[in-house]
């Protein structure tokens, strides 16, 4: 047995903070409710996401909580409670982030989104204008994903260990699986991973680190060394077309879809 999974979680709006689950379904768009809502700036029509911080690392002082496409709930970070199905949704959140935004469950045409250099991040500051790339959404997940790449993410605890952080929050994982030595999930490529008795993943590339893991998460305060740590520890070429990153974890397609609980043995088949 590789391990056991030690946490689940789901982020129901992009780049906000998400929720710890027990048990969920996952199958190809990844798990249930995670990811399938997020905020498109009105002005330029680019989905927000926290990898541009300069503009967005208001969205995760928000946390999302919910299976849409029933209403998810949303806490912001003054207390207020509102939900996605509020007609005054979009304008408080416009208002927080001091951009005009409005919520959506359908992948814009063209969708893309902005990264910032996060070594440039690192350097200059979230609030500075820093140089930034173009991607497109889910190039490894099913059509109509608002996922960044694929539709789950996983992480190793000895990996957490290993970059000083204990508190996987910052990477953004669905599946925190007990398991080593640090950086496993790179010797996962590759491979297919069986999660209880049903899911089957296959395992697709390391998950390279933008500057998100930096910036503050709710009540965590901002941690440059979530960064750093990776970039010393860690930089691999995740993809062909990328050169060295610094990456914590791994990205996974599904194979076959099943049901997962807290504390379910992690194979490696």
């Amino acid at each position: 047995m590789t391990g056991r999974l030690g946490q689940l979680w789901r982020y129901p709006v992009k780049s906000m903070l998400g929720e710890q689950l027990t048990a969920a379904t996952v199958d190809e768009r990844g798990v249930a409710g995670d990811r399938r809502l997020a905020l498109v700036d009105r002005t330029t029509g680019r989905v927000a996401s926290g990898k541009q911080p300069r503009l967005w690392r208001g969205l995760l002082t928000v946390r999302a909580a919910g299976d849409a496409p029933d209403p998810v709930r949303l806490t912001l970070p003054d207390g207020t409670v509102l939900t996605t199905a509020d007609d005054r949704a979009d304008d408080v959140l416009s208002g927080l982030l001091s951009r005009a935004v409005r919520l959506t469950a359908a992948v814009p045409d063209d969708a893309v989104l902005d990264r910032a250099d996060p070594d440039a991040v690192l350097s200059a500051g979230v609030t500075a204008v820093t140089p930034t790339t173009q991607s497109r959404l889910g190039g490894a997940a099913p059509p109509g994903s608002l996922v960044d790449f694929a539709p789950v993410h996983l992480v190793a605890t000895a990996t957490l260990a290993a970059l000083g952080s204990v508190d996987p929050v910052r990477y953004r994982p669905n599946l925190v699986v007990d398991a080593g030595p640090a950086f496993v999930e790179n010797g996962w490529v590759g491979r297919e991973l069986r999660v209880g008795a049903e899911l089957l993943l296959r395992v697709v590339a390391p998950t390279p680190r933008c500057a998100v893991p930096t910036l503050a998460h709710g009540p965590l305060p901002p941690d440059p060394e979530a960064l750093r740590a990776a970039a010393r520890l860690n930089r691999v070429v995740p993809l062909p077309a990328l050169g060295p990153q610094p990456c914590v974890g791994a990205y996974a397609v599904v194979v076959r879809a099943g049901r997962v609980e807290v504390g379910d043995p992690v194979v490696v088949v």
